[in-house]
């Protein structure tokens, strides 16, 4: 099933976070896996964009999907996937990662992207009126937008002349 244009920027972010995941994987089957140079990206990626994530989910989707019972079951195990994925950012915040809590990360996180995108989001689609889906997608792109502004580069002064 194609992703409702509601969804596309949530699933823009899963993508991203698959793509750490996948080097995160890489190194760490190469034997190479040097954890300080992975935490503090970990923890840059939840600051910029995994929080406000998460925050639309909890605020918007799961509410949504809650409401109907088919789905009430798979959103308990998303938010409490949501609580342990923070426990393991907070850790790469505190650079405080071993090697198996790297690899604990990137096996719950891949796990957790693609039961939102394979189970709730294809569910969603089918059960939700076009009109419910673009007010849910507006409702996240309000929150979604502080991400965009948590990135932003400052902006220059102007030059004097």
């Amino acid at each position: 099933m194609l992703r409702d244009p509601s969804l596309i920027p949530l699933s823009r972010q899963h993508h991203r976070a698959l793509a750490l995941c996948v080097r995160i994987d890489r190194s760490l089957k190469s034997g190479a896996t040097d954890l300080e140079l992975w935490q503090p990206e970990i923890d840059e990626q939840f600051r910029q964009e995994i929080r406000f994530h998460f925050e639309a989910e909890e605020a918007v989707l799961f509410p949504a999907a809650e409401s109907y019972s088919v789905l009430a079951g798979l959103v308990g195990e998303l938010r409490a996937e949501h609580n342990e994925l923070r426990r393991h950012f907070a850790l790469a915040s505190a650079r405080a990662m071993s090697a198996s809590d790297l690899r604990e990360f990137v096996d719950l996180l891949s796990t957790h992207i693609r039961k939102e995108e394979r189970d709730l989001f294809e569910e969603l689609q089918s059960l939700l009126t076009p009109e419910d889906l673009q007010s849910l997608g507006t409702r996240l792109e309000s929150i979604l937008q502080e991400a965009a502004q948590a990135c932003a580069l400052p902006s220059r002064p102007a030059e004097r002349s």
